[in-house]
């Protein structure tokens, strides 16, 4: 798979380093000489240019990568990145950096954005799940498709404790797509029973997360 990293930062590099020990090819593009620093990650491709400029995605030719990445510190980078990575190249994945919050509600598909990722939302949500029991925790949005990736930890008075994940009548428009158990990652089939302390993670509409809450919650009712 090919990746194009707008923004060659701390961010970006990291990224690109990862991607790269997973066996993908990597292209870092940033318009500022001192961040061009190709000893730190010598097998990704470099390029000097501006990620807004046209003629700069031309030569990264854009319309060859699988996925761009707009991991720049400057939000309005970002998106005019995104943007033109996937009107003007048809880049099948765009993933971008929100620096501040407030913008976040601009990173949607309008901007060409198929996932936001919001680092301060992230590291505070990060800190929400690990004290939060019983509590929904938003991890990531998805801008395409209008879904959330969210997080909740079943508590040990939750009604669903003992309860088969077939047996679930879970909300229409999400999906549980994973049980954190312990030091285990398991894929929910229809026969696992859902245990007291599950790290349980959903992809789900944001209308559907008070319902669903509201199902994993420690209170009396039907569990299916």
């Amino acid at each position: 798979m090919r990746v194009a990293i707008a923004g060659a930062g701390a961010v970006g590099r990291s990224i690109a380093a990862e991607l790269l020990e997973n066996g993908h090819e990597v292209l870092l593009v940033d318009k500022n000489p001192t961040s061009i620093s190709v000893e730190r990650v010598p097998q990704a491709e470099w390029l000097l240019a501006d990620a807004c400029e046209i003629t700069s995605l031309d030569e990264a030719a854009l319309q060859r990568c699988n996925v761009v990445i707009a991991a720049t510190g400057d939000d309005k980078v970002n998106l005019v990145v995104s943007l033109l990575a996937k009107t003007e190249y048809g880049v099948p994945r765009v993933v971008a950096r929100v620096n501040n919050p407030k913008n976040e509600w601009l990173f949607n598909e309008s901007w060409g954005v198929d996932v936001a990722v919001s680092t301060p939302r992230l590291m505070s949500a990060l800190v929400e799940e690990a004290v939060s029991v019983g509590d929904l925790v938003r991890l990531l949005r998805f801008s395409q498709g209008d879904a959330n990736l969210v997080e909740l930890t079943l508590p040990e008075e939750a009604a669903l404790v003992g309860t088969r994940v077939g047996d679930v009548e879970w909300p229409q428009d999400t999906s549980l797509v994973t049980i954190i158990r312990g030091n285990r990652v398991l894929t929910p089939s229809k026969d696992d029973a859902l245990e007291a302390g599950d790290e349980l993670l959903f992809v789900a509409a944001p209308h559907r997360e008070e319902q669903l809450e509201d199902l994993l919650s420690v209170q009396d009712g039907s569990s299916g």
